[in-house]
């Protein structure tokens, strides 16, 4: 039996009743990693010797315990722009090479107070840029179900590690869809949980008032467990929001689900394939015959996410990047004046996609263009939130497609601007900063996954897990 393929509650049964030990989970996860990161490329580092050190340590805790904290002995893999104390956190970026984390993120602070396992810093789109996984310093993550095909990004290694049962869970972050598109091409679940509703202390900044930290797992009820334990009010973060934290039983009751979905008119100018499009189809087909309402709504300003979001999530990283100059930590190439190494830094530090973002803030927020570019898109950008805010007056949900097409092969797509709208369905739940969750809605050509989302008014996470759990047990994933 593989037991980094089984859900973390029949693991806790098993470590209950004493059938394995922490080690054996630990071990487990290791030898997949061994076994299938050549291919996958899902992992920057792998914390081997800590990992069985802290699996020892557990074991001694489960011979006097009865009662087991809610991760208790689960390997969980981090994405490298999470702080974890004495370890690397490198974005995926040349320019941060050399660089340990002094501090624990508070969200694996978290996961550590619950009996976690770290079990390594996972692979993905340098800095969080990109929705493939192929932008890393460290080479492309391929999909677990076929290697040839992007596994989606930028949280790429999070999911990949998940698919592939080389963790149980993981963590990834969230700035325009980097959480649940990766979970879709992946087969598996991903959750952006509100914005405000989980710490970003010890998350390296990309876009401030669009990142999220949030978890990707194999089941709802995983992806559950991670949440609540990384949710919360905390002090080291400004915007972290000071609300109670549901319960894993009022997260999970799936018996009142009669509510009111609401189908986006998006979706009649979107250029949707057809796989995609026919996989959503049955989704719908499936609440309709459960008795949901399904209903039509206008989010008229919805079709400019795109565009919003680029000026928004380029305008913020130029100013957020502007720390990474050779001078206080990582990379650094040495020249003649100042000016010249901070040039000759950024120059072969950053790769292409970072440094294609960086022009294009820094030209929307340069003199004589930030009205005409960051303050409209700041503008439109309260429109679409606007629009959402209407919208749940009506419906309580609100569904899309995970993505507008199947995962692109590794090295196909060479036109930056196609990929962007990768994120059109994705990023309108950042720039309103509700939470979304992205579930598997069964396999395409090439044996391939895709999914769907669900989104949520802020803060109705709760609403997300009651439909989630629902369409788990009732429909299931079709990956089987």
């Amino acid at each position: 039996m593989k037991l980094s393929s089984l859900s973390i509650g029949e693991l806790h049964e098993k470590l209950l009743r004493r059938e394995i030990r922490v080690k054996d989970i630990v071990e487990d996860s290791l030898k997949s990693i061994e076994k299938k990161e050549d291919q996958i490329n899902a992992f920057i580092e792998v914390f081997r010797d800590e990992a069985l050190e802290r699996a020892r340590e557990l074991d001694i805790i489960l011979e006097e315990e009865k009662n087991l904290p809610l991760l208790f002995g689960i390997p969980i893999a981090i994405k490298d722009n999470i702080n974890v104390k004495g370890h690397s956190t490198t974005c995926a970026s040349r320019i941060l090479l050399g660089y340990k984390s002094l501090y624990h993120a508070t969200v694996v602070e978290r996961l550590l107070n619950e009996g976690a396992v770290i079990i390594g810093k996972t692979n993905m789109d340098e800095f969080a840029m990109g929705a493939t996984g192929e932008y890393s310093y460290f080479g492309p993550t391929r999909n677990p179900h076929n290697l040839e095909f992007s596994p989606g990004g930028s949280s790429s290694g999070s999911a990949a590690a998940v698919a592939a049962f080389e963790a149980v869970a993981s963590l990834g972050s969230d700035t325009g869809g980097s959480i649940r598109l990766p979970a879709a091409y992946c087969g598996v679940v991903g959750l952006k949980p509100t914005y405000g509703r989980v710490s970003r202390y010890g998350l390296v900044a990309f876009a401030s008032s669009l990142d999220q930290i949030g978890p990707i797992a194999k089941s709802v009820e995983d992806t559950a467990r991670l949440f609540v334990t990384i949710s919360g009010y905390d002090p080291m973060d400004s915007t972290s929001m000071n609300l109670e934290v549901p319960t894993i039983e009022e997260l999970l009751s799936s018996e009142d689900v009669k509510f009111t979905i609401g189908i986006p008119d998006v979706l009649d100018e979107a250029n949707v394939e057809e796989s995609v499009g026919e996989k959503f189809d049955e989704v719908l087909r499936f609440f309709e015959r459960e008795g949901l309402k399904l209903k039509r709504i206008s989010l008229p300003h919805i079709k400019y996410s795109v565009e919003v979001y680029h000026l928004i999530v380029t305008s913020e990283a130029s100013s957020n990047l502007a720390r990474y100059d050779g001078v206080r930590y990582g990379f650094r190439e040495d020249a003649d004046t100042l000016e010249n190494m901070y040039i000759k830094t950024r120059s072969q530090g950053f790769g292409p996609e970072v440094k294609r973002r960086i022009m294009l803030g820094t030209f929307a927020l340069s003199h004589g263009y930030y009205d005409a570019y960051y303050l409209r898109a700041l503008k439109v950008r309260r429109l679409i939130k606007n629009d959402f805010l209407e919208a749940f007056k009506d419906v309580d949900l609100v569904i899309l497609p995970a993505a507008p097409s199947p995962p692109p092969r590794i090295g196909e797509t060479t036109d930056p601007v196609s990929l962007y709208f990768l994120d059109i369905f994705t990023s309108p739940a950042n720039l309103t900063g509700s939470p979304a969750i992205s579930l598997p809605s069964g396999r395409m050509e090439f044996n391939l996954p895709t999914g769907f989302q669900l989104i949520a008014p802020s803060f109705r996470e709760d609403l997300l897990f009651k439909i989630a759990s629902f369409y788990e047990k009732r429909h299931g994933f079709g990956l089987h």
